[in-house]
């Protein structure tokens, strides 16, 4: 089920063709807990939305995958997750939760709820993101490690424009021969001696004596 079409802005502010497609993707998972397995599907949601060079990811869960054999409870439980990269990208992109913001009886399905994290591309291109690794941490521990199962489908496609590797260009003034830009304000008497000293390193013997054949003032 088609959710959502983000279109990416260009420079100009200009809305450019559909870069984005989420879609609600059913995850089986099997998880590892403390009181046994536990097999849940829950419906899995990606989003993504642009910052700056790189996009807030937002994954959301409509339905717990695990129950709790103990009351949890507020604040203890924290959930993690992976999300699998694809298409232009490979790796994964961590993406974590708030704690529970109220307690959790026993033996209740403990609800996700929504997870966020940061993704920053660096080359141009379509990436995808699967539902990977969710981790629930409770009580000090990890008490649940859910596994997705049956190979699920991408919940998001996002094409992207890679990060340019170029240093940004500074606005204080052109810069001087060797890319350095002119410094402005003054100079500490520590900044001076270090600058003073690797004058002396880098001019060997040539830097130490023009240190130290200073010309006399003329005599009168």
């Amino acid at each position: 089920m088609l959710t959502a079409a983000v279109a990416v802005w260009g420079p100009a502010g200009l809305a450019a063709a559909p870069a984005a497609r989420a879609e609600v993707v059913d995850v089986a998972y099997r998880c590892k807990t403390k009181i046994g397995d536990r097999n849940a599907v829950s419906p899995v949601d990606i989003t993504a939305k642009r910052e700056g060079n790189g996009y807030a990811i937002t994954m959301t869960f409509d339905k717990g995958v695990s129950d709790s054999p103990v009351e949890l409870p507020k604040g203890v439980m924290t959930p993690r997750a992976e999300l699998v990269l694809g298409g232009a990208d490979s790796g994964t992109v961590k993406v974590t939760g708030a704690p529970n913001a109220a307690a959790i009886p026993a033996m209740t399905p403990i609800r996700i709820g929504t997870l966020t994290g940061t993704y920053t591309p660096k080359k141009d291109g379509t990436v995808t993101f699967t539902a990977g690794l969710l981790t629930v941490h409770a009580l000090g521990m990890d008490a649940a490690l859910c596994t997705p199962g049956d190979k699920p489908a991408p919940s998001l496609s996002l094409t992207v424009t890679g990060v340019s590797a170029d240093p940004p260009a500074g606005d204080a003034g052109e810069a001087l021969p060797g890319g350095e830009l002119p410094r402005t304000g003054g100079t500490s008497a520590t900044t001076a001696l270090g600058l003073l000293g690797g004058t002396v390193l880098l001019g060997g013997a040539g830097g130490l004596l023009w240190l130290t054949r200073r010309p006399h003032p003329a005599r009168r």
